[in-house]
């Protein structure tokens, strides 16, 4: 970018003279721009023409012409940005935050949040971290896992607030033979992100690759064959009634990306731009269902952020700001609401060191001992585990006889961050008790292998709840390698016999309850305990709507909108 290249140059000029006029000469500006005399002269007026410098020349070879910078390259560098980004030229923008990594923050605050540009409703989002590849059956990240459901569809999708699966790519379902075949049927007319006509064909060759992929294998595994009967119907044969089949379909694993370009879709957003300092989302034109009202999303990452206390989008990933700078103080919470997922803690009945009597003494010392409480994690951020979800309460450890503990255990946890405060507080607590508590720290976010597992005594982690919490619990104890890991052999069977019995419920009301008594049985052996929710808030200055928290704690992009500026000037 031609633009991009000027300011790089001026940034050199400046460097070595300064914001004070100098006498130099021609000779003397081509040395520092690598460039002929003659090139030189010419950029000089080029730069003169835009007002970035003053340059006086006097007559006769060699004599000092008098050069003044007038602008700053920060300054320039704002002004351009903002030139660029009203424009919607994304690119150009990117380009010129990069000539400046370690200001970015400074310079794109102006332009954060919802905003109007080049005809077209923006949202900017200023983000902590750099963003794992966009691919769903590879990512584990929170905010990853909200944009892939943002950028591809499945048959079937989960809406924000209604935990039953919802038409997606097939307009409804049937269901016969007793609950082992489901026929999908597709809208006509359906179109990918880079406008090619979607096509059953496709679906079946990505489902049958689905089928062999480890992270999604586990959502189809009772699936005997899938077929094309019609080009807009897809066939499911099953070996067991499954009436989870709706739920697994709309799940992350089970998304459709073209068979052929995997980083294709046909969400409500197609990805624009994938960098490691911009992600840039833009509204399908050719979405199937209701269009979104913002037509840009754009995630700049800026790992640099203000240290804690300082205004800023991103004081904790479970707190999230929409807006500029100028706006941060005016912004208030527009929704809250307590994390269905949680924090546990697991015990490793495989390994063999902690039994499951020492393993209720454990969780029953942990009670009694007000631990999560006194965790110092602020209140407005965490909240210690009652229920697993309503209604499942957490039973109480009670040990009647007196269980010694191991003399030492192993504890491996991964983020979130703060469970670093949680394995601190349960080595001392385990230390009074005659037990030494080695922690060992992971930083991945999903658990790896059943031989990382077996390193471990105790498993600490999270897991997330979506939009159906009962399903989501159901394909956590088919797909996580925490419970392969974890039960002994015989738990395990018991495991997979209990699942196959409970999908075969049609009625959802015994399905739920079958599943419930199952995790209480699993809670009363101490093998898996919820120790804490997240509080999750966002806050949105007063000009963003539509702003509505989903399960995982992000704001659904399709529903927040901006209205249109508006010159409020009387006439």
């Amino acid at each position: 970018m031609r633009l991009v290249h000027r300011l790089s140059q001026y940034q050199r000029l400046y460097q070595q003279l300064g914001n004070a006029p100098v006498a130099v000469t021609i000779g003397e500006l081509a040395a520092m721009f690598y460039c002929s005399e003659r090139h030189a002269r010419t950029l000089v007026q080029q730069l003169q023409d835009q007002d970035w410098l003053s340059w006086h020349s006097q007559p006769g070879r060699g004599k000092r012409a008098r050069l003044h910078c007038l602008k700053t390259p920060d300054e320039l560098r704002a002004q351009l940005l903002q030139q660029l980004l009203q424009q919607g030229n994304h690119q150009g923008a990117l380009e010129m935050a990069q000539l400046d990594p370690l200001h970015l923050q400074d310079l794109l605050s102006p332009h954060l949040g919802g905003q109007w540009q080049a005809g077209s409703p923006t949202l900017r989002i200023p983000y902590y971290r750099t963003l794992e590849a966009l691919d769903p059956l590879t990512l584990t990240g929170r905010a990853e896992q909200h944009l892939v459901s943002t950028l591809h569809a499945g048959l079937t999708r989960l809406m924000t607030g209604n935990p039953e699966p919802q038409p997606d790519l097939a307009h409804h379902w049937q269901i016969g033979e007793h609950g082992l075949r489901w026929r999908f049927f597709l809208r006509s007319q359906l179109r990918w992100h880079n406008g090619e006509p979607l096509t059953g064909q496709q679906l079946l060759q990505t489902l049958e690759k689905l089928q062999r992929h480890p992270r999604s294998q586990p959502s189809l595994a009772n699936v005997a064959h899938i077929s094309l009967p019609h080009p807009l119907c897809i066939q499911f044969d099953l070996r067991l009634a499954d009436y989870w089949l709706a739920h697994r379909l709309a799940e992350l694993p089970c998304l459709m990306t073209h068979p052929e370009l995997p980083t294709i879709g046909a969400g409500p957003f197609k990805l624009a731009l994938n960098e490691p300092q911009l992600v840039r989302l833009e509204q399908h034109a050719g979405y199937h269902l209701q269009h979104p009202y913002l037509d840009t999303i754009e995630y700049w990452i800026t790992p640099d952020l203000p240290t804690a206390g300082a205004d800023t989008s991103c004081q904790h990933p479970v707190r999230i700001t929409i807006g500029q700078q100028d706006d941060l103080a005016q912004a208030r919470p527009v929704q809250r609401s307590m994390s269905l997922g949680w924090c546990y803690l697991a015990l490793n009945l495989r390994h063999g060191v902690l039994s499951e009597a020492q393993g209720q003494k454990l969780l029953m010392l942990i009670q009694q001992s007000g631990l999560l409480s006194r965790l110092p994690i602020p209140n407005s951020v965490i909240t210690p585990s009652h229920e697993m979800l309503p209604g499942w309460r957490i039973p109480s450890q009670r040990i009647e006889e007196d269980v010694p503990l191991p003399a030492r255990l192993t504890l491996l946890y991964r983020p979130p961050v703060e469970l670093e405060t949680v394995t601190v507080a349960l080595r001392r607590l385990l230390a009074q008790h005659g037990c030494e508590l080695e922690v060992r720290y992971y930083a991945g976010k999903r658990w790896q292998s059943e031989a990382q597992i077996a390193q471990a005594d105790l498993l600490l982690a999270d897991n997330l709840i979506g939009e159906a919490p009962e399903a989501t619990l159901e394909s956590w104890l088919r797909q996580d390698t925490l419970w392969r890991g974890i039960l002994t052999e015989s738990r395990w069977q018991q495991q997979q016999d209990t699942l196959r019995q409970i999908q075969q419920l049609q009625a959802q009301q015994p399905r739920f309850a079958q599943l419930q008594a199952y995790y209480q049985r699993l809670m009363a052996a101490a093998i898996i305990t919820p120790l804490f929710h997240y509080q999750y808030q966002i806050s949105a200055p007063p000009r963003m709507h539509g702003v509505t928290l989903t399960a995982h704690g992000w704001f659904d992009f399709c529903q927040a909108w901006l209205p249109p500026p508006v010159d409020d000037a009387p006439a």
